[in-house]
């Protein structure tokens, strides 16, 4: 797995320029309403489409089985 991440790298870089480059992504800190704001986006892309789905399979049983 990590043969194939090494070989995306771009060629030019040094070995020191990657340890530093993976060290700044280390350090990356979240902001105060980035938590937030993560929840939304994941209610947004997963919630809803999941409640629609969950709508429309009930939407069919109640329409063929229980009318």
């Amino acid at each position: 797995m990590f043969k194939r991440l090494k070989e995306r790298l771009p060629k030019k870089k040094t070995q020191a320029e990657l340890d530093e480059h993976y060290r700044k992504m280390e350090e990356i800190q979240l902001e105060p309403g980035d938590l937030p704001a993560m929840i939304i986006a994941a209610f947004l892309t997963l919630g809803i489409p999941l409640l629609l789905i969950a709508g429309l399979i009930y939407g069919a049983i109640y329409l063929l089985f229980l009318r």
